[in-house]
């Protein structure tokens, strides 16, 4: 038994170890426990295309209303704020991959992803480009969605084609220029996403103007149906 237990590969092992909340600290816990998921990610109306928050009642901001983005459905496990920042630069400039797999729970447990994940014939990591993968070391999209959805995952039909400059003080519409032909799809496997259900997987949402992006090129391939489920969703800026 004990050398069935040695053997297991590492990843899994270190899953059953005694861990500190990083929050609170409560110990022992898990990286972060229910009680600090339940205080710092609730449940909050978001518009139904950006997920950014909205009134109670709300389906769908005042943007998304003015010119409907490319998402039939946008969804956010919790805002960009205090703890999670700091929980995803630990998952992601400092190479530390472990963090996927309670960052994948949480992301699972927000209202509407589980049925988007059943409901889905394909799950997309948003791509990295070369330069940004050879920097990290690992995409940290693609590791969220293969503990999102193992078997519906595919990390080699989506592409990007090329690194773009920092887009900080560009407004949306500057940032989808600026991103125009970045994303590309396989293209011998173009035809996989034709009437396919599509969920794109990303940690961070910003402007959502690398999502649209993607989702421009999905829906031009012919993809019927889109859902974005992100991690964490930043505020309008001000």
């Amino acid at each position: 038994m004990l050398r069935l237990w040695i053997n297991r590969p590492f990843a899994a092992w270190l899953a059953h170890l005694p861990s500190q909340c990083v929050v609170c600290r409560a110990w022992p816990s898990r990286p972060v426990c229910d009680a600090c998921v339940s205080r710092f990610a609730p449940p909050t109306d978001r518009c139904g295309t950006c997920a950014l928050p909205v009134p109670p009642g709300v389906l769908c901001c005042g943007e998304c209303v003015r010119q409907a983005p490319p998402l039939d459905a946008c969804l956010a496990a919790c805002a960009y704020a205090w703890p999670w920042p700091d929980c995803i630069a630990q998952f992601k400039f400092r190479a530390e991959p472990g963090w996927a797999g309670p960052l994948a729970t949480l992301m699972r447990s927000a209202p509407w992803v589980e049925p988007a994940l059943e409901r889905c014939d394909l799950v997309l990591p948003m791509p990295l480009s070369r330069e940004r993968l050879r920097e990290r070391g690992f995409n940290q999209a693609l590791e969220l969605a293969r503990r999102l959805s193992p078997g519906k995952t595919d990390a080699r039909l989506l592409l990007r084609t090329r690194e773009t400059p920092a887009q900080s003080d560009l407004t949306r519409a500057e940032r989808l220029r600026n991103l125009r032909g970045a994303f590309a799809l396989e293209p011998l496997r173009a035809e996989a996403v034709r009437d396919r259900r599509i969920v794109l997987v990303d940690d961070v949402m910003t402007s959502g103007a690398s999502l649209f992006s993607a989702a421009q090129v999905l829906r031009a391939a012919g993809a019927t149906h889109i859902t974005a489920v992100v991690l964490a969703r930043t505020p309008l800026p001000g």
